[in-house]
């Protein structure tokens, strides 16, 4: 461990006291730079837009190759980084305090780990909870703060049971989750009643629908906002594109003066 490290797992925990606050998701190491440079405060990675970097689906990418990503994150940039740890790579408890391990290795101060199987679906909440506990413990003995966030992956996966959800994310608070998340809240009610329900921050998934004042008005803490920056990339690249295919058009072409600013933080 370097001081650094703790220095940002410290700042990273500060975060969840203060004001609401943005964390973006980069999916490479010039993202990320380019985020710290307009000014953001931490960031998160995303599995489904880094394994869309590799020619993947979410879900395809292996723990070794996600160490590897979040190494190069946290030597990219000086901003505390928390890891979307899918699953954990494995349905054991086990599983899910390895990859804890491995992403403060990596320079991490913070992961996530969610109760959704590929292969098996949604865990029983026994079997969940045994997971985030598990996951607690390893990151309560790495000698720095790490922020462990519990997701409950109810409204993405076809059970958007929000009795459930609720009943889920308390379950993980008391196995000793720091934050807590379910992507997928669609509302500002659905927002205030998880918030209203626990009493660690939450983290909420952005939508285009809902303004970073809806949610911070609900109770969010943090919101992320997932593989969606990387979309808006992939789309915008996907346009100019297709315009050169369709109409010969170069007009569309970007210029490397501006990655070169953002790149500088300017």
């Amino acid at each position: 461990m370097q001081t650094g490290q703790a220095e940002k797992g410290e700042t990273f925990r500060a975060l969840h006291r203060g004001d609401p606050f943005v964390i973006p998701n980069p999916w490479d190491a010039g993202s990320a730079r380019v985020l710290e440079g307009l000014g953001f405060q931490a960031l998160a990675t995303t599995s489904s837009a880094f394994a869309f970097t590799l020619g993947r689906g979410d879900g395809e990418v292996t723990l070794d190759e996600l160490a590897a990503h979040v190494t190069a994150l946290t030597h990219a940039t000086d901003l505390p980084v928390s890891v979307d740890l899918e699953n954990g790579f494995g349905p054991a408890p086990e599983d899910a305090a390895t990859a804890i391990a491995r992403a403060a290795v990596a320079g991490a101060v913070g992961g996530s780990i969610e109760d959704w199987d590929p292969d098996g679906g949604l865990y029983p909440l026994d079997l969940a909870v045994e997971r985030i506990a598990a996951a607690a413990d390893t990151a309560r003995t790495l000698g720095f703060p790490f922020t462990l966030t519990a997701r409950a992956e109810n409204h993405i996966r076809g059970n958007p049971d929000l009795e459930d959800t609720i009943a889920r994310l308390q379950a993980y608070e008391a196995a000793g989750a720091d934050v807590l998340f379910a992507p997928g809240l669609a509302s500002p009610e659905e927002i205030r009643a998880v918030c209203e329900a626990v009493s660690k921050p939450v983290n909420v998934l952005a939508r285009p629908d809902l303004t970073f004042e809806a949610i911070a008005g609900a109770g969010g803490q943090r919101v992320s906002v997932g593989g969606s920056l990387a979309w808006a990339g992939v789309a915008a690249f996907a346009a100019a594109a297709e315009a050169i295919r369709d109409r010969g058009d170069f007009s569309v072409l970007g210029s490397g003066r501006e990655a070169a600013r953002l790149l500088a933080g300017g």
